[in-house]
């Protein structure tokens, strides 16, 4: 058994009325560890178990070292997560719950990064957030899954941060005979690498990045996502970060699930109407989740 599950696929009645389209939602909020991460990570980590590891490593405060954390926990494996010190008391404590050994180090997720590199041993397993062949394999389950409910969707919204996700979704759709749908690639404005690399028409690093979406902060796309922007219809959005949060309280209202201001950025492009949809028939959103977040720190943004 994978150590992700089957999340729900939803139609979104408020938001089908309100953009003219049907509406469907992957619904990986509800996925254990909090979002769709462990897809890809729980299959990099079964697979790193296989070949003998001995312990896993990663650099991340958020969704990718919870769901590290998640996987080591039923995998029977040790896991150091190490965070940047911006990272929330409320995330290292989810980390702790699940038993993961927690380094604090740096100010931002690149010093952490490199003080997670330093500690691998020849016995260990390093599980990067989001550049990895072994991840998109498993986010592409995603896709599996919607088309073997009998929808065919001929757009997908997603947010961007590293590019995992979009990396995965497209060998989803690749692989279901939908390699010509297009993608709408969301960021918030202080975090918009993604949209840089893309206008630059070469991978862009930013000098720093901003705003609530901390998901989202990856100074640089993965190749693999840029390479992806070339190959087919991948159209960037950005959204502000209030949209971001008024999108979460609105869903929060409308579907009762509680989402972080990442995946709140896809669902903006929707309440705030920013793009015409009518053309489609099937618009899927993936509710990618958002494990740290809380109605308190929505309401303080």
């Amino acid at each position: 058994m994978p150590l992700h599950i089957r999340t729900p696929l939803l139609e979104s009645l408020p938001l089908s009325r309100l953009t003219g389209t049907q509406v469907w939602l992957k619904m990986e909020a509800l996925q254990p560890s909090g979002s769709f991460k462990i897809r890809g990570i729980g299959h990099a980590c079964e697979q790193h178990l296989a070949n003998g590891a001995q312990r896993f490593i990663c650099s991340s405060g958020g969704n990718a070292g919870l769901a590290v954390a998640y996987a080591g926990r039923r995998l029977g494996v040790p896991v150091v997560v190490v965070v940047p010190r911006t990272t929330s008391e409320r995330a290292r404590h989810l980390l702790a719950l699940e038993g993961a050994e927690v380094v604090v180090h740096g100010e931002s997720w690149f010093e952490a990064n490199e003080r997670a590199l330093s500690l691998k041993t020849a016995n260990d397993a390093f599980l990067h957030p989001f550049d990895d062949p072994l991840l998109w394999e498993g986010h592409a389950s995603t896709i599996d899954e919607v088309v073997a409910e009998g929808v065919r969707p001929d757009a997908v919204i997603l947010c961007v941060g590293g590019g995992g996700l979009l990396a995965g979704v497209d060998e989803g759709l690749r692989r279901n005979g939908l390699g010509e749908v297009p993608v709408y690639a969301v960021e918030t404005e202080g975090m918009a690498s993604f949209n840089a690399s893309v206008q630059a028409g070469r991978r862009v690093e930013l000098a720093g990045v901003s705003g609530v979406a901390t998901s989202l902060g990856a100074r640089q796309v993965c190749q693999r996502a840029f390479d992806i922007a070339q190959a087919r219809k991948v159209v960037p959005v950005q959204v502000t970060d209030r949209e971001a949060v008024d999108a979460c309280l609105a869903f929060l209202d409308d579907h009762r699930v509680l989402v972080e201001p990442a995946c709140g950025a896809s669902l903006a492009t929707l309440y705030g109407a920013k793009m015409a949809l009518g053309d489609f028939d099937n618009v899927l959103v993936i509710v990618c989740g958002g494990s740290t977040a809380t109605v308190e720190a929505l309401r303080q943004f």
